[in-house]
């Protein structure tokens, strides 16, 4: 194996990851990219990247089984 054993190289990332190593690289990347006019520093963000509030849309409530929940008008019976 080009790189050691898969729980050697995982433990080597993790060590990396643990004690800095990848931020001083990603730090180190962006001076040189900003340097070189290779950043414009715009920011994107998705909700991949956002963590909501607990309480937000779509999350779980505590107390409300299936008779508690409100009725919405498409769940009643058609009018004629």
């Amino acid at each position: 194996e080009r790189f050691g054993s898969w729980k050697g190289a995982h433990n080597r990332l993790r060590m990396w990851a643990a004690d800095g190593t990848w931020e001083k690289v990603f730090t180190a990347l962006l001076a040189q990219a900003d340097t070189e006019g290779g950043l414009d520093w715009v920011v994107a963000v998705d909700s991949t990247i956002v963590r909501a509030h607990q309480h937000a849309a779509g999350a779980r409530q505590k107390g409300l089984g299936p008779a508690n929940q409100p009725t919405m008008p498409s769940d009643g019976p058609a009018a004629d």
